[in-house]
């Protein structure tokens, strides 16, 4: 909740949000070199193998598993012990990946779990996605690694690399008679700037402002830019099939044998000084978010071995947020906070956050206006498909089987009995409580992707093709988390670098043949 987020708010949504701040989903965007991983929870998981296999399947040449694998590699330093000479991680790549060196036995507890559920303790970005793990994360000596640490400070010296600071881009410069992309116009300092290009423009401003940028070029739906009378360049499918991962935060357990952590038990000399002069301690856990595990639920129709729910463990929980830096982010209401939590907040406890991996909704971006410095309509359409609620209740109902385990329960483990607020008139833990919890308090994870889908000349809902280059726009690629025809069953970080790798050896081989 810093200058360095764009601060985005979602339109309200039927089935989402309801109960947060304003009735409206926050969707924290990173603002500075490096985006969203200058903000993000750091936390690095690629996806599944199928994921990439099915983005090929779908007609895009190039962007099977074992053709992207090559480039999740060549990105990454690995740096935990066990995984360094595993085939499917890289140690030459600027892009730190590492554990925290902070360990609480919740997480111990967490692991050893694994077994009673009927899973492995794994890799989730090796052989196998299905199981539990510590998350990995991009930690450089215990601090954030964020995409601009890792790429652009290393080369800021080159001569054939300019970053103008503060601009905000308004539109793409277009010759509309030849569908040909010549430049960028910006403002910087309240002054309008056009730069021209000598090869072509690449637009990597994420999946919500990419979308909007073309749209205000002419590129997108045509009766969508006829009715704000905006000249249509090329009629394209922008801003459709937005996809993201839904969550439901909130879910508190008490233990009574051991240390978890809040922002009050932190804010001591030792924890601030362990990590600022050795970069160890509480305070590298990424986001709070100690483990991880991908399972199935129940009834789901995905594959065999396909998860399509995450478990993420919290080192702390929401109960012991008291200066109100999580509630902010997520827009939970002090209300929420302190009627839910009442009597918990110095008591010990931990989260546990269902991740829906394959949603089935999906949502729009569109203009609201001409204005390159309006926000565009955000339609998130979360749980709008059947199938995702039935997929989130069974996520919840996993989080229960997890506690009730042997080794979770050594710890004492048991669930906040306080109602969620707007859903007390109902049968607590029942299907209906569960579903009134989703629909006021279920959000995002923050994975928003789809909105310049790939896809090749044949898909009338592709925006780019395998290549990345706008269908029918010459000059022109986007490379960013818009692309992505379905949303992996990872978080999305990891795997946006890994399309930028791709798209850099793209673009290479496209202008060495030609000179």
């Amino acid at each position: 909740m810093t200058r360095y987020n764009w601060g985005y708010k979602s339109d309200p949504t039927p089935n989402a949000c309801q109960g947060l701040k304003g009735g409206v989903c926050n969707w924290p965007k990173g603002r500075g070199i490096g985006g969203t991983s200058l903000i993000n929870f750091m936390l690095y998981t690629r996806g599944h193998r199928k994921d990439y296999d099915q983005w090929a399947a779908s007609g895009n040449k190039g962007w099977s598993y074992d053709e992207v694998l090559p480039y999740f590699k060549k990105s990454e330093n690995m740096h935990i012990k066990g995984l360094r000479k595993s085939p499917y991680h890289g140690r030459k790549g600027p892009l730190d990946v590492n554990y925290t060196d902070y360990k609480s036995p919740i997480l111990k507890a967490f692991l050893k779990s694994s077994h009673e559920m009927g899973y492995k303790i794994t890799d989730p970005n090796g052989e196998n996605l299905l199981g539990f793990g510590r998350a990995q994360a991009n930690l450089r000596n215990g601090r954030r690694c964020s995409a601009s640490k890792a790429f652009i400070r290393p080369i800021t010296r080159r001569a054939n690399l300019h970053i103008s600071m503060k601009s905000w881009v308004t539109r793409l410069l277009m010759d509309a008679s030849n569908k040909l992309a010549t430049g960028v116009e910006f403002v910087k300092q309240h002054k309008l700037y056009r730069v021209k290009a000598r090869k072509e423009v690449i637009l990597s401003a994420g999946a919500i402002a990419s979308p909007q940028l073309l749209m205000l070029s002419g590129i997108g739906p045509r009766q969508h830019l006829e009715k704000l009378n905006i000249t249509v360049v090329r009629d394209l499918k922008v801003g459709y099939n937005l996809q993201d991962h839904v969550t439901l935060n909130g879910l508190v357990f008490l233990v009574n044998t051991t240390t978890t952590i809040n922002d009050k038990l932190l804010m001591n000399p030792a924890d601030i000084l362990h990590y600022v002069l050795e970069g160890r301690g509480p305070y590298t856990i990424p986001g709070g978010a100690e483990g991880i595990a991908f399972v199935r639920t129940p009834n789901s129709t995905v594959d065999k071995g396909y998860a399509d729910m995450e478990i993420v463990l919290g080192a702390g929980s929401l109960s012991g947020d008291h200066m109100g830096s999580l509630r902010d982010l997520l827009g939970i209401p002090d209300e929420f906070y302190q009627r839910v939590y009442e009597g918990l907040h110095d008591k010990e406890s931990f989260g546990l956050v269902p991740v829906l991996l394959r949603p089935r909704s999906r949502g729009r971006i569109s203009l609201r206006s001409t204005n390159p410095f309006h926000w565009p309509r955000m339609e998130p359409n979360y749980m709008q498909n059947l199938d995702d609620i039935r997929a989130m209740l069974e996520g919840v109902q996993l989080i229960f089987q997890i506690t009730a385990t042997k080794s979770m329960r050594q710890l004492g483990t048991k669930f906040n009995t306080n109602s969620f607020l707007g859903c007390e008139h109902l049968i607590f833990r029942s299907k209906p409580y569960w579903q009134c919890c989703l629909r006021r308090y279920g959000s995002s994870l923050q994975h928003q992707v789809g909105t310049c889908k790939m896809g090749p000349s044949t898909d009338s809902d592709a925006v780019v093709d395998p290549e990345l280059r706008v269908h029918g726009i010459k000059h022109l690629r986007v490379v960013d988390a818009s692309i992505m025809p379905t949303i992996p069953a990872g978080h999305t970080n990891a795997i946006v670098i890994m399309i930028a790798e791709k798209a850099a050896d793209m673009i290479k081989s496209s202008w060495r043949m030609r000179s």
